[in-house]
């Protein structure tokens, strides 16, 4: 006989949509359950009363640990994720109005369901110990049976012998009964139909463990039952679980879920995607100054398409890439996604990010590179805005007033030059210490020698003090391309020496911004600083 369920639903659009997102706390949250976190956030927003749901799936209590369960609470709140109910409201520790589901705090229901499987015959006792399972396992590999995984010696005990042992106190597992020469049948909205031989699933799986506490299969299933979920979008290396998971459907007479598999995430190799392929872990990125936005944006497409047609506008013609969570959700549809891999391309993320921070304001931007030039000491404790020998804060040192107001102008200098929120502090730390006056080559332009190059600063000398109060671009390049006309000087020959004064390097952000920050007095200082070491190297 075989088994065969086929899912029957309504279509989406009349349909009240309740999927979540069940992470295990066993390690930090990384690039492929965010994805599915953010599918599933997605899909339920695309309906107007769907419902995203999370649950913290923390049976495996060897490894489950509270500071993962802490990181996913800080990721989702940091990526500005929240999900639609729990059972009670959540304080502030997490960022969501609601306590996740959490199911070490549910081993009631589960023992409750265990014993329907036994009553129904579905399930039954184990008795074998660890290590006669052990036993088993190397008998198999050396005498290279084709048979793996638990050899069913309880499935055959009477259960009112199993019942009556389990009462006296001998240690059991309960094991769900796996019908046999059987073929399960289920559909996939993405892969379609799946048929798997139940001869080949894991042999009697347990769903009890000897400690009280359900395995994943158990918790899993009855968890996504009462709690009505209609569709499971999860990653496709839990494809194997769901012909056992929909026999447990089955045994207890209830209707599955639509299922749907998503897309592997792999790396420009071809491989799954791991560190080898640079971060994975949401914190990896973070820390390196990506922005939630530019994350989520690029996640959103690894497998999932969002344009109706060729001809759509989309709503933001600036930025015909560049999507917010809502539209995204008014976009997202099961029918658009890939079957094939999502190839995580990090060139691509990293255009993102730029994007983003350049549609950021000076203030906002400020505000979120300022803990990046905190933990890199860019703010000097000595008590002057710009000291000659300057004392590097240690991490988190506060800004003064004015060093906080330079750094937030100075976000228009780099704007367009950063990628990551992370090189700010060096990209501007010429602004608040003064550098180290460059070796002479650094100076002297293409098709020049030491003297002219001495000759062109001392002219920087007389301008410096002028550019610096000049009270915009424009006019100061109109200004420096008139006297560079006037002394028969090309304006890059006139203009990299000083850049080489003011900032440290030949390769800068903008020198008249530059010019401006430090103002006049500064600006001439620095200048008269280099011409002394040309000089002298001169002489």
């Amino acid at each position: 006989m075989q088994f065969c369920i086929n899912l029957v639903y309504d279509t989406i659009n009349t349909m009240i949509i309740r999927d979540r997102y069940a992470p295990s706390p066993t390690g930090l949250q990384h690039v492929g359950g965010i994805r599915t976190a953010l599918f599933n956030y997605l899909f339920a927003r695309s309906s107007a009363e769907g419902k995203f749901i999370l649950r913290l799936e923390d049976t495996d209590r060897t490894r489950s640990d509270e500071s993962y369960v802490q990181n996913l609470f800080d990721t989702f709140k940091w990526l500005g994720i929240k999900w639609d109910e729990g059972p009670q409201t959540a304080g502030s520790d997490n960022g969501g109005p609601f306590s996740p589901y959490i199911q070490s705090e549910r081993s009631a229901l589960y023992k409750k369901h265990a014993q329907i499987l036994l009553d129904s015959g579905n399930a039954y006792h184990c008795f074998c110990s660890a290590q006669r399972i052990d036993e088993v396992r190397k008998q198999r590999e050396e005498a290279r049976s084709s048979e793996t995984g638990y050899d069913r010696f309880c499935r055959s005990i009477d259960l009112q012998e199993a019942a009556k042992r389990a009462a006296a106190g001998e240690t059991f597992t309960v094991r769900l009964k796996i019908p046999l020469g059987e073929t399960t049948r289920f559909n996939d909205h993405l892969l379609g139909s799946i048929e798997w031989k139940n001869d080949d699933i894991n042999p009697d799986p347990v769903l009890l463990k000897s400690d009280g506490f359900p395995t994943y299969h158990l918790a899993n299933v009855v968890d996504d039952h009462l709690m009505e979920i209609t569709h499971v979008l999860r990653a496709q290396e839990w494809l194997a679980s769901t012909p056992l998971h929909v026999i447990m459907y089955r045994a207890f007479g209830w209707q599955p879920p639509e299922f749907c598999h998503l897309p592997m995430v792999m790396g420009q190799d071809g491989k799954k995607l791991s560190k080898r392929h640079g971060a994975t872990s949401i914190d990896e990125f973070r820390k390196q100054g990506y922005l939630p936005e530019a994350l989520l944006n690029y996640i959103a497409f690894l497998g999932a398409s969002y344009e109706e047609g060729t001809d759509e506008k989309h709503l933001d013609a600036k930025h015909p890439d560049i999507y917010t969570l809502d539209e995204l959700a008014q976009r997202f549809s099961l029918d658009k996604l890939n079957k094939a891999p999502a190839v995580f391309d990090y060139k691509k993320l990293e255009w993102y990010n730029g994007q983003y921070i350049r549609m950021k304001s000076d203030e906002e931007l400020a505000s979120l590179a300022m803990p990046f030039a905190k933990a890199a000491g860019l703010f000097d404790c000595s008590g002057e805005e710009i000291p000659a020998e300057p004392q590097r804060c240690k991490d988190g040192g506060e800004p003064t007033e004015r060093q906080r107001d330079i750094f937030t102008r100075a976000m228009a200098l780099v704007k367009e030059r950063l990628v990551f929120l992370s090189e700010a502090p060096e990209k501007i730390a010429y602004l608040f210490r003064e550098p180290e006056v460059p070796a002479a080559e650094e100076f002297i332009p293409k098709k020049c020698d030491l003297g002219k190059t001495i000759e062109y600063l001392r002219i920087g000398l007389e301008l410096a003090r002028v550019l610096a109060e000049m009270p915009d671009d424009e006019k100061a390049e109109n200004f420096i391309k008139a006297e560079a006309e006037k002394r028969g000087i090309k304006l890059g020959d006139l203009m990299m020496p000083l850049r080489a004064a003011i900032t440290g390097s030949r390769v800068s952000p903008p020198l008249f911004g530059s010019l401006r920050l430090l103002g006049s007095a500064s600006s001439v200082k620095r200048v008269q600083r280099a011409l002394d070491k040309l000089t002298a190297k001169q002489i």
